[in-house]
């Protein structure tokens, strides 16, 4: 799906009482059936799941927000980015759609929000589908460090174009799925001013203190939890779903060969295929 067809059909909610003014959150969804929410990572938006959200939304209500400070969601300079900060809006967004419980469905820092709100308020996630995420110390990686100095804010669009080209080369292993449609639609809301500013914002944000201190409660995480994992991946490496797998108490692995990070690209029929099949048992 190209971006602007992706765009058309996303919506817009405000969200108070977190911060002094109503935060915007664009989010899409469509589908019926029981609440799945997609939550991305960093430097992406909704847009990573341009392909498997049609497949996911034949069986379920599918959900896609921009995190706050990606995408095309809020982007003003008042309010934090960390992923704590994010799963206090995530709480509040699921709220104002009356949702009281969803599948979650979390990619990289995403991952990493959703497993804050499984600790926390259990009874609000029902399953956790992981994919390449971050957990324990694993994170933030050199080029994420990088990038969130201030200076940054002043980057030009072809800096950014560079950013996500060598991005996109490390994060795809399948050559073929690094296509046009996906590179233009991935770095579009990164192209403009208080997108850029925004970007190297949500970069300073990451705080491996978020995730260390779950590490003593993953047991405690009985949620039905899937691993889905790009063997590939030089950014959150598979040893962290090993790791993940002896420390969590209802959890299945599903590697996936000839894959790098951005899984829901790089093995999108594969990705949704495991995430139903899962689905499906995981009440």
């Amino acid at each position: 799906m190209d971006v602007k067809t992706f765009r058309n059909r996303q919506q817009n909610i405000a969200i108070d009482g977190i911060v002094d003014d109503s935060l915007q959150v664009a989010y899409t969804d469509i589908g019926e059936g029981q609440p799945l929410l997609l939550l991305h990572g960093i430097p992406t938006w909704s847009y990573l799941f341009h392909e498997i959200i049609d497949p996911l939304a034949e069986q379920y209500r599918v959900i896609a927000p921009d995190l706050i400070g990606y995408g095309y969601s809020d982007r003003r300079d008042q309010f934090d980015r960390s992923i704590a900060f994010q799963a206090d809006v995530i709480e509040r967004f699921l709220a104002a759609l009356d949702i009281d419980n969803a599948h979650f469905v979390a990619h990289d820092i995403g991952g990493g929000v959703a497993m804050i709100i499984a600790d926390r308020n259990p009874q609000l996630v029902r399953s956790l589908v992981l994919s390449n995420s971050v957990a324990y110390d694993s994170w933030p990686i050199d080029e994420m460090l990088t990038l969130g100095h201030p200076r940054n804010a002043s980057m030009s669009t072809d800096d950014i174009e560079e950013l996500f080209d060598k991005s996109l080369k490390s994060g795809l292993s399948r050559e073929e799925r690094l296509t046009d449609e996906f590179r233009n639609g991935l770095m579009t809301p990164y192209l403009e001013r208080d997108g850029i500013v925004s970007l190297v914002r949500n970069a300073a944000s990451l705080n491996t203190n978020h995730t260390t201190p779950l590490t003593s409660r993953l047991n405690k995480m009985s949620q039905p939890t899937l691993l889905l994992w790009g063997e590939d991946d030089g950014w959150q490496p598979i040893s962290t779903a090993e790791s993940l797998v002896k420390d969590m108490p209802n959890v299945k692995m599903h590697p996936i060969k000839n894959s790098s990070h951005w899984v829901p690209q790089d093995a999108s029929e594969e990705f949704a295929a495991a995430t139903l099949e899962f689905l499906s048992t995981a009440g």
